[in-house]
């Protein structure tokens, strides 16, 4: 998938999002009656006949059952959930590592609650120990992602004309739902 290429919000019935789907798709779902157009991008797709304007944020006329949309547990989603900062000391950085809160060798799993970003001299510097016991407080208690975070995560930013439709908290992602 290209990060980089336009995509469209789908939301149900009832104004709950569901997704993210293509321009193509997303056109075709309006032009066939499934969906109506909700807002307008400043984007058409031109055919030899005319121009077709591109749906930013699209309804679908009939109520779907909203889809489970787990995340995967991996490293660059922990990255992502946490904003690229560690969550020891506050540095914005693209080259953070993953810390276990609770070590490995004390019985800590791979889990959304137990794994955190971490630069990598907080992640030296704690070591085999818990925040606790290193004096390393988290400034934010790791959770999973909720339902809607794996709508924004795949994108490099959320466009303006969305935000009226994804709760988002404190000009921050959503964790949990």
């Amino acid at each position: 998938m290209n990060l980089n290429a336009p995509r469209i919000l789908v939301l149900n019935a009832g104004y709950e999002p569901l997704g993210l789907t293509t321009i193509r798709r997303g056109v075709v779902l309006v032009q066939n009656e499934t969906a109506d157009a909700v807002t307008l991008s400043q984007h058409f797709l031109r055919t030899p006949s005319r121009r077709v304007p591109v749906p930013s944020v699209i309804r679908l006329r009939r109520m779907i059952r909203r889809p489970l949309g787990r995340l995967s547990l991996n490293r660059r989603n922990v990255l992502r959930r946490d904003l690229f900062t560690c969550q020891y000391c506050g540095l914005k950085s693209s080259s953070l590592t993953v810390d276990h809160v609770v070590p490995k060798s004390r019985g800590g799993r791979d889990s959304w609650e137990n794994l955190v970003a971490a630069c990598h001299s907080c992640n030296t510097r704690k070591g085999d120990r818990t925040p606790e016991e290193a004096g390393m407080p988290l400034r934010r208690r790791p959770a999973a992602p909720g339902y809607l975070a794996w709508i924004t995560f795949e994108l490099r930013e959320v466009p303006e004309e969305w935000l009226p439709f994804l709760p988002v908290r404190g000009g921050s992602r959503i964790y949990a739902d």
